[in-house]
C-alpha cells in the first residue's frame, strides 16, 4: 500500500472523461492494488471521498467513506467504504441540497454547492457485480462530486454564487456557526 500523489486543479487528468474498465480488469491485481492505495490516500489526507483521476488514473474509479467523526464535515450517518467502477449517477429528486465542499485537488478551498437532494447509483463492485445505491442528503452530494470526477468535472464548475467559494481558514472564520451557548454561561 502506498500514499499516492493527488493532482491538482490545472493538471489535465482532472479534465479528462474516465473509461470504463472491463470486468477483468475490475479483478486484476493491479486495480486492487490501485484500489487499496486510493483508499489509503483518502484517508491519509481526510478525505470522504476520491477518485482515479485524482491519483493520475484516467479510469472510472470512485471510493467513499466518512464516519461521524471527520473534522472536516459535520454528517450524521457514517458510510463505510464503497467501491463504485463505472458509476452512472441518476437523479431521482431534483430538490437542492448545498453543502460546503473541499476537494482533496483543491486543497485549502471550500466552496458552497447545490446538488439535486436524491440519486441512484449504479455500479459494478470489487468482483464486477453490478449494484446499484439509492443515495440522499450529504452521500448523494459525496456520490455525485466524486462522481463528476470521472467526468472531467470539478465542484467549482458547479458553484452557482462565486461569493461561496473561499479559503479554510476564512470558511472556518466567517461561515461555521458558532455553538449554541448555554444561558447559563
Amino acid at each position: 500500500m502506498a500514499i499516492l500523489k493527488v493532482a491538482r486543479m490545472g493538471h489535465p487528468v482532472l479534465r479528462e472523461v474516465c473509461r470504463d474498465l472491463s470486468p477483468d480488469e475490475i479483478r486484476s491485481e493491479r486495480f486492487r492494488g490501485l484500489v487499496s492505495d486510493m483508499r489509503e490516500t483518502m484517508r491519509e489526507y481526510r478525505g470522504v471521498g476520491i477518485a482515479a483521476p485524482q491519483v493520475h488514473e484516467p479510469v472510472r474509479i470512485a471510493l467513499i467513506e466518512f464516519g461521524d467523526d471527520n473534522p472536516r464535515y459535520a454528517v450524521g450517518e457514517p458510510q463505510s467504504l464503497v467501491v463504485l467502477f463505472n458509476a452512472r449517477v441518476t437523479v431521482l429528486d431534483e430538490t437542492p441540497a448545498g453543502y460546503w465542499e473541499g476537494c482533496l485537488s483543491l486543497p485549502g478551498l471550500r466552496g458552497y454547492v447545490e446538488r439535486p437532494c436524491k440519486v441512484q447509483v449504479d455500479y459494478l463492485d470489487e468482483d464486477a457485480t453490478s449494484r446499484s445505491v439509492i443515495a440522499e442528503g450529504f452521500l448523494a452530494t459525496v456520490c455525485q462530486h466524486e462522481l463528476d470526477h470521472l467526468d472531467g468535472v470539478l465542484y467549482v464548475d458547479r458553484i452557482r454564487n462565486h461569493s461561496k467559494l473561499t479559503y479554510t481558514e476564512e470558511f472556518e472564520r466567517f461561515h461555521i456557526p458558532e455553538p449554541e451557548r448555554d444561558p447559563g454561561e
